[in-house]
């Protein structure tokens, strides 16, 4: 089993930047991808930003050149960096973790994201 905490939700205005972050802990298999995903107002659940284990990144083509995904594997932790946040990126953001070892998908709990001014 894996556990996702994540945190930095909350309310910015328009243009304005957020840091989310999510941590791992429990059986963790070292090849695993982390990913933020998140459900907007009416809409489906959609992939935001993925990394994998040894780097390597993609993201949704409405956030590319605002939003930065990383990860510190030390600490089982996975960012996304949004900047010129825009009204339209309020939602429900969630952690996922995917471990390749098991081919389990993990979630977290979700946190807020409002953009208003």
């Amino acid at each position: 089993q894996v556990q996702l905490l994540e945190s930095g939700g909350g309310l910015v205005q328009p243009g304005g930047s957020l840091r989310l972050s999510c941590a791992a802990s429990g059986n963790i298999f070292s090849i695993n991808t982390m990913s933020w995903y998140r459900r907007r107002p009416g809409k489906e659940r959609e992939l935001v930003a993925g990394i994998t284990s040894d780097g390597r990144t993609n993201s949704a083509n409405s956030v590319k050149g605002r939003f930065t995904i990383s990860r510190d594997n030390a600490k089982n932790t996975v960012y996304l960096q949004m900047n010129s946040l825009k009204p339209e990126d309020t939602a429900v953001y969630y952690c996922n973790f995917f471990d390749y070892g098991a081919r389990q998908n993990y979630w977290g709990q979700g946190t807020q994201v409002t953009v208003s001014s």
